[in-house]
């Protein structure tokens, strides 16, 4: 029998991040259950700023040639966003983009995995704002987004000094999230 593949990265690369933070407790959540995890940085992929003129001259960057293909060869898909201005950020914007312009290929980096999304945040919402758009985003690429996410509020004091999230009840979001992201990776 086959584990599951699933990734995890954040919608940001800010040093001391709580999004990198919150996917890296998914990771480790992800990892005591019966999976593959991978957890990846999308400052390792630098992007320019999407320009279908660019794309015209130069193609689609390498870069987000291979985050389509990682994503494609992955189960399931856990994203933490932040949210900026009540939406998600420009750096994962634009990296959706510049994947979304890849030559159709199988599997499809959208349409195969399954995702789940979270957000962390140091006010009282978690970014749950900037995951409705992600949400929106994600489903207009074609992918399958579960209903389930965790929204982390007072991220800045939310986490402990091992990365786990020291409230329960986030922590139990946390892993309501993590089952029925393996429960439906399964599936596929």
């Amino acid at each position: 029998m086959t584990h599951p593949k699933l990734l995890c990265f954040a919608g940001s690369n800010r040093s001391g991040s709580f999004n990198a933070t919150l996917a890296g407790a998914m990771a480790k959540q992800l990892s005591l259950l019966d999976c593959e995890v991978t957890l990846i940085s999308l400052q390792d992929y630098p992007l320019p700023l999407f320009d279908q003129d660019e794309e015209a001259e130069k193609g689609v960057p390498d870069n987000a040639q291979k985050l389509a293909k990682l994503l494609a060869s992955h189960d399931g898909i856990f994203i933490a966003s932040p949210e900026y201005n009540g939406s998600l950020t420009p750096l994962l914007k634009n990296t959706l983009d510049w994947i979304s312009r890849v030559p159709a290929s199988e599997p499809h980096p959208f349409k195969n995995p399954v995702f789940a999304i979270g957000g962390a945040s140091p006010g009282g919402l978690g970014g749950i704002r900037g995951l409705a758009h992600l949400r929106q985003v994600l489903v207009s690429l074609g992918a399958l987004v579960l209903p389930q996410q965790v929204s982390v509020a007072a991220a800045h004091s939310a986490f402990d000094e091992l990365g786990d999230l020291s409230d329960s009840r986030s922590a139990a979001f946390l892993s309501d999230v993590a089952s029925s992201l393996l429960a439906h990776s399964k599936r596929f």
